[in-house]
This record gives C-alpha cells, structure tokens and sequence, in this order.
C-alpha cells in the first residue's frame, strides 16, 4: 500500500528571472511502514520534499497524494485538518513555544486535533523518558530533551506518517542515541517515515535511501533482508572476537551473504557501523549498540529454549537463538528478559548485555564486576 506518491512534482520559488528551481520532476513512492532516509548536499531539495509532503508548501506543478489525499485539491482548511490528523512533524530547530512547558506543548498539538487531555500528553512525555520534566520550560531542558518533547508532540495524535528533518542534527552521541531509538521503535509500530538527514550512519537505519541533487533523484538503494542479515552475523562476530581477545581481521570474520566480505566490510565501515583498526576492524559506536542489540537477543534466546524450553540438542538451540535474534522486536526482547529474572550470562556463561529494562543495581555490579566476574 502506498502511502506517498509524487509523479513529476517541481516546485519552484518566486526570484530572479524564472526562480529558483528546488525539485525538479521528481517521481517518488514510499510504502506504509516504509523508513525513507532522503539524502544530499545543502540545496538539493530535501526539506523542501519533506514540506511538500507535509503540506506546509504546494507543488508548483505534478500529482502529490499522500495517504490518499491529492494535496494539491486541498483548500487551506482542508489541509490544515489533514496535517493534524495525518502529520507528525519533528524538526531540527525544535519550534517549541517558548512560554509553554513541555506538557503545554505536547497539548497543543491535540489542541488543535481535537481535545487537549493532559493524562495523554504526560503518558507521551513518559514514553520518551521526560515523565519529571514536564512541568520544565524549553529553555530548561538540554537539546535532547527538547527533541525528545517534539517527538511526543509529534506521536501523541498517532499519525500515519512521520516526518523528520535532521532530527539528530544538533544532537550529542548519546541524545542522538536516544532520539534514534524511539524513532526506531515509530517504525517498529508501522509509521512511515520520512526523514531528511545528512549522516550516513543515520541514514543506514532506514529501509531505503534517497539521494537528491540540484532537485533530482540522482540514486535510490536498499539494503535486502539478505544483506541486513549479513551486516548483523559480521557485527556478532567482530564482539565475540574482541570479547575472546583475537584478532577482528577478515581471516577470522566467517560470514556468508549476498555480497563478498570485503564489500560488505566496506558498505558498513560507510555507514559508520564499523572503522578500521590496525589491519582489521572495531565497531563504531552505532555498530557497538547494534551488536549489543544482536548478542542480547541471541542469548536471551539460548536461554529460553535451553532453560525455561529445555532443548537440549545444542545444535537446535544454536538454529533458534541465531533465528530469533533477526526477528525479536525491542519490547519482546524486554519481556524475555524480565520473564527470566534479567539474566547476566548465557548456558555457556558468555554475558548478557543489560538492557534499559534490568534492574539498576544489576547495570551498576556489571559495570563494576571484574571481567572474570561477569561471565
């Protein structure tokens, strides 16, 4: 089902002789659910598709329906209607009121949707981890706390489809982290999203990328389940090897997939999962939290069947575990593990990442605990 459609739409601005031409017949379909990452140089165009997909602006010529609305047959109140109801918006400036707290500006954005509901905007507030700092203004609150606001603001009417311009863009590492996972979990929850961003290792977690220059799409690509799956077993093996102390070098990385190993080295190290170190490889920081992602839901499972299952033939153990890490949503995860008693290591006595629902003190002694200790 498709959920953005633009056929030969331009858009061009009044100035100078004949304007300025920010996208040229650009032709473009997004699937529902579908996470599109638009990329390219400053002035190719990006948030200009982004507010032509919003309805902020109209084309200047070509068919633009979303959600199965033809925008440009939209009178100015229609369309208002439609960005409320099928709309969110999260951008890289933030655009929160000033003199209203962050509850204020979450209620806002049903203000204008329908009914203000205060208990609804601080559940959304809580989603996003600022449950205390509601009552705050903006100006009292970090960047990431900010954005993490405007992200409730744009989930609390659940629209279809999200729009996000550099959402991480004037972020640190570790807010960034944090945005990008409760966009993840958007995506989990079937939004289309649509997010302009310059940064490669953002870009690699959507399901396709768009490249726009001078107003044309000049490249799309996608990576394949196979190659998705490919990325995961190489960034699983690159934390056992350090975790066993050998060398992270292509001899040792035994993966098979879609493209050859130095390829797909190469596509990962560009997409900021991976850099190079010495003659082989370390994870990035997003490929250090991805694998850290991969190895838990491995274990949990090894776990689950070897334990609570009691299969024993490790070979069925190891096929299942291997199985459910590629397919284990963040909140299945959360409940195996807490199902479990938030275990530290693996039947093999391998340790367990933590996740964010373990127990404090449990991070605190792992954190704390001698290598030796942990497992």
């Amino acid at each position: 089902m498709v959920a953005i459609d633009l056929q030969n739409v331009s858009k061009r601005y009044p100035g100078g002789g004949r304007g300025v031409l920010a996208l040229d017949s650009v032709a473009l379909s997004v699937e529902a659910g579908e996470w599109l990452a638009v990329m390219g140089p400053s002035g190719s165009g990006k948030t200009t598709l982004v507010h032509l997909v919003g309805g902020l602006e109209r084309p200047t010529s070509g068919s633009l329906i979303v959600a199965g609305a033809d925008l440009a047959a939209l009178s100015p109140r229609e369309l208002a209607r439609f960005r409320a109801e099928t709309i969110g918006f999260v951008f890289q400036q933030f655009h929160l009121v000033p003199y209203l707290t962050a509850l204020e500006n979450v209620m806002l954005a049903q203000y204008f949707h329908s009914l203000a509901d205060a208990a609804e905007a601080e559940a959304a507030l809580a989603a996003v981890g600022l449950a205390d700092r509601a009552r705050h203004l903006p100006a009292q609150l970090s960047g990431g706390e900010q954005q993490r606001v405007v992200l409730a603001r744009a989930l609390i009417n659940d629209p279809a489809i999200l729009l996000a311009d550099e959402p991480t863009g004037n972020l640190d590492e570790d807010n960034e982290l944090r945005v990008l996972e409760l966009l993840r979990r958007a995506h989990a929850a079937g939004k289309t999203i649509v997010m302009v961003t310059h940064d490669p290792t953002v870009a690699s977690l959507a399901d396709r990328r768009v490249q726009l220059h001078h107003g044309r799409i000049t490249d799309i690509s996608w990576l394949t389940a196979g190659q998705d799956e490919q990325w995961d077993e190489i960034l699983e093996q690159l934390w056992i090897l350090r975790e066993n102390h050998e060398p992270a070098i292509a001899e040792n990385i035994r993966v098979a997939g879609p493209l050859p190993l130095a390829n797909a080295l190469d596509s990962m190290r560009q997409a900021g999962l991976i850099a190079p170190n010495g003659l082989g490889w370390r994870l990035a920081p997003e490929g250090e939290r991805r694998a850290s992602d991969i190895i838990r839901r491995h274990r949990l499972a090894e776990l689950l069947f070897s334990d609570t299952l009691e299969l024993h033939d490790e070979a069925q153990v190891q096929a299942q575990a291997c199985k459910f890490e590629h397919i284990l949503s963040p909140e299945a995860t959360a409940r195996i593990c807490s199902f479990l008693g938030h275990p530290r290591a693996c039947p093999h006595g391998s340790p367990i990442p933590l996740g964010e629902c373990c127990p404090r003190e449990a991070a605190a002694v792992s954190r704390s605990a001698p290598a030796g200790e942990r497992d």
